[in-house]
């Protein structure tokens, strides 16, 4: 069913949650033990999980002694190689000890734009909830160029929880909530609830691009929450921090309300 509230995530039986590669990458590799206890949580209580991981291009810059974020595309495109395959071990590895499996898919634009391919991945994603997966997801950024990327992994959450039918998306950031302007300014204020219809172009959400090993930030999880919520989808923003309270329905974080039909 629907979460319509916040306080409805405890209870929502398919959640979608993304989190970027600034959370989880380098030295904040340490969280990802921590996003993954959360969601085991969520899935003994018998909810269904897909993890939208960005994050595959920072882990692999490391291993292929790279002193930077490549910004060709061929490097951009072996540091995924390498790093998606780190990323995954050490999402499984924090699994192990809740007897969850994760299962890797992969996707790109064209798989979600083309029909037969739509089909096929929403297929599979429905069985591997079905076996009690954990379904990890990432742009195939292998493969993926400038022209055909889906721009951030914030879309592509609000795109897998569109494709699943998912009744929550929780997008998580590296602070707690959207703010009026970006938060270091004075007079930034939190924002609490936004409805489906609310006028949001007086707000300042800052630049997409917020660090060396990530794209994003608060105009593109805006936009990935809008195009959630429009669809049915109540969506919560918050930090990578709070991912267990948020999970269980807590009054944190900036929650866009479900669109009704």
């Amino acid at each position: 069913m629907t979460a319509r509230t916040r306080a409805d995530l405890a209870t929502a039986t398919r959640i979608v949650v993304k989190v970027g590669s600034s959370s989880i990458s380098g030295e904040s590799s340490w969280r990802i033990p921590v996003i993954v206890e959360a969601l085991a949580e969520a899935h003994a209580r018998g909810a269904e999980v897909v993890l939208v991981s960005s994050g595959a291009i920072a882990s692999g810059i490391p291993f292929l002694h790279l002193d930077a974020r490549p910004t060709d595309l061929a490097t951009q495109q072996a540091a995924a190689a390498v790093g998606q395959n780190i990323l995954v071990y050490r999402y499984q590895e924090a699994l192990r000890p809740f007897d969850i499996v994760a299962g890797q898919v992969l996707l790109t634009t064209g798989d979600l734009e083309n029909p037969t391919s739509r089909s096929n991945a929403r297929r599979a994603m429905e069985r591997l909830l079905g076996l009690r997966t954990l379904p990890i997801v990432n742009e195939n950024d292998t493969v993926a160029t400038q022209e055909i990327r889906f721009g951030d992994n914030d879309r592509l959450g609000a795109l897998v929880a569109q494709l699943i039918e998912a009744d929550a998306l929780i997008l998580l950031s590296d602070i707690e909530s959207l703010y009026t302007r970006p938060p270091s300014d004075p007079g930034a204020e939190p924002l609490d609830v936004i409805a489906p219809d609310a006028d949001l172009s007086g707000l300042e959400f800052g630049a997409t691009v917020v660090n060396s090993v990530g794209t994003g930030g608060a105009a593109t999880k805006v936009s990935a929450a809008r195009l959630a919520a429009a669809s049915g989808i109540g969506v919560l923003v918050t930090s990578a921090d709070l991912v267990s309270q948020a999970l269980a329905g807590a009054d944190i974080g900036t929650w866009f309300e479900p669109a009704t039909s």
